[in-house]
C-alpha cells in the first residue's frame, strides 16, 4: 500500500482563512490533544497571521502559545510546522538579517521544528537567510513555491525557482497554492515535473477550496504519490480553507493509500471545532455554511460519488483528456460538497486570485465600515492592480498591498490618485524582484512621488537592529522574546505588554 501523509492546518490556516485568525490559545488547546493522538507526523500550528492576531485580538503571547503547543505534543509527538514569510518573517516588511536569524533561532529552539518558508514574489534572495537560520539551529527548512497564474508563470518558471531554493539548502519543497488557482491538470504537470527534476525531495501540496479546484488537485496528488497534503477538519475546511481531512480519507481509501492517521477521533474533533466556530460567529465569513459532520464511514451515495470522481482522474492519467478532470470537479464540488452542506463555489475569484485569509479579513473590514457592497468591485479591481504590479502572486504581504490599493482605487474612483506607501515600495522593488515589468504609467506615478528604484536584495536596504538596546528601552519589555515581538509588531506588542503589566499589577494588589 502506498502512503501519503496528511498535515492538519485547522489551528493555523483553517481559522486564518475562515475566522480572521481569531482562535485563542485556549480554544486551540481544546483540540490539540486530540490531534496529537491521531497519529500525525506534522501539524501546522504557528506562524502566518497568528502572531499578530494573538497580540492584537486574543490577548495571547505568541511564544507562550508555542510553548504550550510544544509541551502538549512532547518530544515524540507531531512536529510543529509554522509558516514564515521569508525575509518578512511573520510580519509584513523585510527585516534586517540579524532580526531574521534571532527570530528563527528562538522559534526553532522553542519547539517550531519545521518552518515553511516562502517569498511572495518567488525571489530567492528573500529566502536565503531564513533557510540558513532554520538549518543552523537544526530545524527543517521546507521551502515553498508561491503558485499563481499569469503570462510569466509556467512550469519551467516554478521548476527553476525550486532548483534555486534547493541549491540554497532547503530540505523539502511545498507547492503553496494560496488562492486555490491550481487546476488539477496543472497540478499533474507540476508535481510530475518536480518529482522528475528533484527525485527523493519530499513534496507537500497546499491549496484552498476557494475556486473549487483544490480537492480534485489533491486526488491527482494522491495518485502521483505526493508526500504530504495539507487538510483541515470539517468545520475549519472548505470554502476559502483547505480540503476536509474526512473527505480526503475517503479518497485515500478508494485509492488504496495509507494516510497513517487514526480516524476514530473525527467526531470529537469535529464537535470541538464546530463549537469554537460558533463562538467566533461574529468574524465568520460564512457562518451559515460550515458543512455537516462527516461520518467516519461514508454512506453509499458519498461512496459512489468518490468512486466516480476517482475513476475520472484515473482515466485522465492515460488519456490526458481535460474534460475528465472537469467531470471530477463537478462530481466533487457540485454534488458531494453541496450534499455535505458546504457553500457553492464562487468562481469569480479565479480572476481576482484572492487568497482565503485575505478574503476573510477584507470581508470583515468592509463589514465593519458598512461598505461590504463594494467587495465585488474591489475583487474585480484586484486583478487590474495585480497586472499593473507585474503579476505578483497574491500572498502576504502582496495580497494585502494589492488589495488595499484596489480598495483605494474603487473608493476614490480615480485609480492611483492615492497610493499606499507599501504599494509604492512594491513597485519600486523594495519587497523583491517583480515577476514582470510593472505598468509604465503606474511606475512613473510612483517615481514622481520621490520613490527610488531598488535593485539589490531588499534586506540590504534595512539597517541592523540593536536588540540589546530595545531590551533596555522600555520597562514593559522584559525578555528577548518581547524584543523580537516589538520589532515585528510595534503597535500591537506595545499595547499587549502594557496590558500584561496592568493585569499583573491588579493581580498583585488583589493578593
Amino acid at each position: 500500500m502506498s502512503m501519503t501523509r496528511l498535515v492538519d492546518t485547522s489551528l493555523r490556516d483553517g481559522h486564518q482563512s475562515l475566522l480572521a485568525t481569531r482562535m485563542s490559545t485556549e480554544q486551540c488547546m481544546r483540540v490539540l490533544p486530540m490531534l496529537r493522538d491521531s497519529g500525525y507526523d506534522i501539524l501546522e500550528l504557528w506562524g502566518g497571521a497568528t502572531l499578530d492576531s494573538a497580540l492584537r485580538f486574543t490577548g495571547d503571547d505568541p511564544f507562550e502559545r508555542l510553548d504550550r503547543f510544544a509541551k502538549c505534543l512532547g518530544t515524540n509527538g507531531p512536529v510543529i510546522r509554522s509558516l514564515c514569510r521569508g525575509q518578512n518573517l511573520f510580519g509584513y516588511s523585510p527585516y534586517a538579517d540579524n532580526v531574521v536569524v534571532a527570530f528563527l533561532k528562538e522559534s526553532v529552539r522553542s519547539g517550531n521544528r519545521r518552518v515553511r518558508i516562502f517569498d511572495a514574489l518567488n525571489d530567492p534572495r528573500n529566502i536565503t537567510v531564513p533557510i540558513m537560520a532554520v538549518k543552523t539551529y537544526n530545524g527543517h527548512a521546507e521551502a515553498a513555491i508561491s503558485y499563481t497564474t499569469s503570462p510569466v508563470h509556467h512550469i519551467d518558471h516554478f521548476v527553476n525557482f525550486a532548483r534555486s531554493i534547493l541549491d540554497l539548502g532547503a530540505d523539502s519543497l511545498a507547492i503553496k497554492d494560496m488562492a486555490g488557482l491550481l487546476h488539477p491538470e496543472t497540478a499533474y504537470d507540476l508535481i510530475r515535473a518536480l518529482q522528475t527534476h528533484f527525485p527523493g525531495i519530499p513534496i507537500t501540496l497546499h491549496s484552498h477550496c476557494t475556486n473549487g479546484l483544490a480537492i480534485t488537485s489533491y486526488v491527482v496528488a494522491l495518485l502521483l504519490g505526493v508526500d504530504y497534503i495539507d487538510t483541515a477538519y470539517g468545520p475549519m475546511a472548505g470554502s476559502t480553507s483547505q480540503p476536509p481531512v474526512e473527505l480526503m480519507s475517503y479518497f485515500a481509501r478508494e485509492l488504496g493509500i495509507d494516510l497513517g492517521i487514526d480516524l476514530k477521533l473525527i467526531p470529537r474533533i469535529d464537535a470541538a471545532l464546530r463549537g469554537i466556530r460558533q463562538e467566533l460567529q461574529s468574524v465568520d465569513t460564512n457562518p451559515q455554511h460550515i458543512g455537516r459532520p462527516w461520518p467516519v464511514e461514508p454512506d453509499p451515495k458519498i461512496k459512489t460519488l468518490v468512486r466516480q470522481a476517482v475513476q475520472r482522474v484515473r482515466e485522465y492519467q492515460s488519456s490526458r483528456d481535460k474534460n475528465l478532470l472537469e467531470q471530477a470537479i463537478s462530481l466533487i464540488e457540485d454534488q458531494l460538497m453541496i450534499e455535505m452542506g458546504y457553500p457553492p463555489v464562487d468562481r469569480r475569484q479565479l480572476d481576482a486570485q484572492v487568497p482565503g485569509g485575505m478574503i476573510s479579513n477584507l470581508h470583515h473590514q468592509l463589514k465593519e465600515q458598512g461598505k461590504l457592497d463594494l467587495l465585488p468591485k474591489i475583487l474585480e479591481e484586484v486583478s487590474r492592480v495585480r497586472k499593473a504590479a507585474g503579476y505578483v502572486p497574491l500572498v502576504t504581504p502582496t495580497s494585502q498591498i494589492i488589495g488595499t490599493q484596489a480598495a483605494f482605487n474603487v473608493m476614490t474612483g480615480i485609480p492611483y490618485s492615492m497610493m499606499t506607501r507599501e504599494f509604492k515600495a512594491l513597485i519600486a522593488g523594495r519587497y523583491g524582484r517583480l515577476p514582470a515589468e510593472p505598468d509604465p504609467d503606474v511606475l512613473q506615478k510612483v517615481l514622481e512621488t520621490g520613490e527610488k528604484l531598488c535593485t539589490r536584495r531588499p534586506a540590504d536596504y534595512v539597517d541592523e537592529v540593536d536588540l540589546d538596546q530595545i531590551l533596555t528601552s522600555d520597562h514593559n519589555i522584559r525578555s528577548h522574546r518581547d524584543v523580537l515581538l516589538s520589532i515585528l509588531f510595534p503597535g500591537p506588542a506595545k499595547q499587549f505588554f502594557a496590558k500584561r503589566k496592568a493585569s499583573e499589577n491588579v493581580h498583585d494588589s488583589g493578593t
